[in-house]
């Protein structure tokens, strides 16, 4: 079978969040497709431990891994230049990394707030730029958002704010990218179970929870699928596509309290 990347003229798959849930199945179903992989995380050990079963698992897939942490510009401007020293142009930028604090404004600390706006926004942003000046003959971004950057979220405040600039970004920079090759994609997901905490709180919204929930690996195939398909954004999930639907219908104040009263009792910080 030919391998995916020369369809791309020899670029690489460049995954950022790469050792998270979501970031391996995006990793080892690019892998499965032929891609080379830019593999990004904070941690060099999990980058690592990634490669070895890579290695194991797709033989003749080449993958690079750049530990750095994105929030943080010197690390990221250091790990862009390194790319760009090697000559790997990017065919597809998969912007996994992120951070789903969730607690009140007044629980956070300012160090916390500015991590979480530029891991979430201004992280994906400056990947795009980067992307976009060391493409490949076609280049497809991939922007994971969320539906919880659909209406406002209190007490998940700047994760639903940050999330919603994100695929409004995404839909702007899709048109300024027109007839250059590029394609933009905003992927919006409900949850996930990855991690257990994650996985109780799905558990916790019950019926519901259970049908709008999505595997990483059903979110990074429909992920791709929209991007080929130069979709604008998607809603991933067929309950998740119907919640959207009904609530929009809804009050803006009956979903503030609702959305209040229910995510009060919340609080995590899982970074």
């Amino acid at each position: 079978m030919k391998r995916q990347n020369e369809n791309m003229q020899y670029g690489y798959a460049l995954i950022t969040g790469a050792t998270g849930g979501l970031g391996k199945a995006f990793v080892r179903v690019l892998a499965q497709r032929g891609y080379d992989l830019l593999l990004t995380g904070r941690s060099e050990e999990k980058l690592q431990t990634l490669q070895t079963e890579l290695k194991k698992e797709f033989p003749n897939v080449k993958t690079y891994a750049y530990a750095a942490d994105l929030s943080n510009e010197t690390q990221r401007s250091a790990m862009q230049q390194k790319i760009q020293d090697e000559n790997k142009n990017v065919a597809l930028l998969v912007n996994v990394a992120g951070a789903d604090v969730q607690k009140g404004l007044t629980a956070y600390t300012q160090e916390k707030i500015a991590f979480q706006c530029r891991i979430n926004f201004e992280a994906a942003v400056s990947m795009c730029r980067f992307a976009i000046e060391n493409k490949a003959e076609k280049l497809q971004i991939i922007n994971i958002s969320s539906v919880s950057g659909i209406y406002p979220m209190p007490y998940f405040a700047i994760y639903s704010a940050t999330k919603g600039a994100l695929t409004s970004f995404s839909v702007s920079l899709r048109e300024e990218m027109k007839g250059k090759n590029v394609a933009v994609t905003a992927i919006l997901p409900g949850a996930m179970p990855t991690r257990e905490d994650v996985k109780e709180q799905i558990k916790g919204q019950g019926l519901w929870g259970k049908l709008a929930a999505k595997s990483p690996q059903d979110v990074a195939i429909a992920s791709l699928k929209a991007v080929e398909k130069n979709k604008r954004k998607e809603i991933v999930g067929f309950w998740n596509k119907e919640m959207r639907v009904f609530t929009c219908w809804i009050p803006t104040s009956w979903r503030l309290h609702f959305i209040a009263k229910r995510w009060s009792k919340i609080s995590k910080d899982a970074f």
